[in-house]
């Protein structure tokens, strides 16, 4: 299956490494180096440079004479400025040849200027949504989405949702154990909890930027057991509860009780998702006062019950953990939130 990433000059480099690993970890944990044939495609020449000073030499140019693609990714340039029609010419003439096809970052502007997206659902970049809503107004686009899928059209977030984009299609190709497999082994998540909210600065989902109230939220993070109201999160840092509340509030979006709740989801979801742990055991362990409550949460937020979004997104069963891997993974998720939160200061 050949995978063609189409790499405009000046790249982000991890638009082109993440996926080409995904990719080539899946072949080689099928024993099958034949299972992804991974070509690096230029917009002219034989080398393209890249972020971070590194230059890729192409397997390919757009001027070469065609050859079967079954999946080609259009790869972003940080600093996008203009559109090369020859490139433009090239996707118009190539996409309808292909099985599926899609775009990392700003790759999207390549197939809207293409005329490819036309009643499409698309995502990309969150610093460069308002300029694409600008440029195609008529296009629908989901600033907060970390990858779409519409069809045969797959469209990613940037830099590191390169990664999660093709580990969906990994999953599409060869299942889901195969990619969970890749996954682990890329120490990532198969499918990660939230959109892009939690990484943009301008969005709900981040860490404060103020110390106090920071404080509190790895408080919340680290405790969740604990029953955490208002009250004991204020005076953990020395607040009166009302002036706690309204700060928390104007500086990440919602109520310190909400981000309680949105923190022991998200625990659930991974417990959930990666371990064959029951019900009451997943509630106890994510603060849940019993099992009822964890349903009417998942309800109110993800629109599913506990078990149905085990259905949906839970693993081999052989991924069941005991009780220290039940700790770990905790602490990995807490980490994690912890990690992807503060990397956006």
């Amino acid at each position: 299956m050949r995978i063609v990433i189409l790499a405009p000059p000046g790249v982000q480099s991890l638009d082109i490494v993440g996926p080409a690993e995904v990719f080539w970890e899946a072949a080689r944990r099928l024993k099958n180096p034949e299972a992804y044939d991974i070509q690096i495609m230029s917009t002219g020449g034989s080398t393209i440079s890249g972020t971070g000073q590194l230059r890729f030499v192409a397997d390919r140019t757009i001027f070469d004479p065609d050859e079967p693609i079954d999946t080609l990714l259009v790869a972003g340039d940080p600093a996008f400025q203009d559109i090369d029609p020859a490139v433009i010419d090239w996707l118009q003439g190539r996409i309808p040849t292909v099985r599926r096809y899609g775009s990392i970052c700003t790759g999207v502007f390549l197939l809207a200027a293409a005329g490819l997206l036309d009643g499409k659902r698309v995502t990309t970049h969150w610093e460069c949504a308002e300029k694409f809503s600008r440029d195609f107004p008529n296009i629908d686009l989901d600033a907060d989405a970390i990858y779409i899928r519409d069809g045969a059209l797959c469209t990613a977030a940037g830099v590191t949702s390169g990664i999660d984009l093709a580990l969906s299609l990994v999953e599409e190709d060869h299942g889901r154990d195969v990619a969970m497999i890749v996954a682990r082994y890329m120490v990532m998540f198969l499918k990660r909890p939230g959109g892009q909210s939690q990484f943009s600065a301008h969005l709900v989902g981040q860490m404060s930027e103020t110390s106090m109230i920071q404080k509190a939220q790895e408080h919340v993070l680290a405790n969740l057991t604990s029953s955490l109201p208002v009250d004991q999160l204020a005076q953990k840092i020395g607040m009166s509860p009302r002036n706690f509340a309204r700060v928390f509030r104007r500086e990440i979006g919602m109520t310190p009780g909400d981000f309680v709740a949105a923190a022991r989801t998200d625990a659930a979801r991974r417990l959930l998702e990666d371990t064959t742990l029951p019900l009451q055991r997943i509630a106890a362990t994510c603060g849940f006062p019993d099992v009822n409550a964890m349903r009417r949460t998942f309800a109110k937020t993800i629109g599913v019950s506990p078990n149905a979004y085990r259905t949906r997104f839970q693993g081999s069963p052989s991924c069941a953990h005991d009780a220290t891997s039940t700790r770990n993974e905790l602490r990995y998720q807490s980490i994690g939130a912890l990690e992807s939160s503060s990397s956006t200061h």
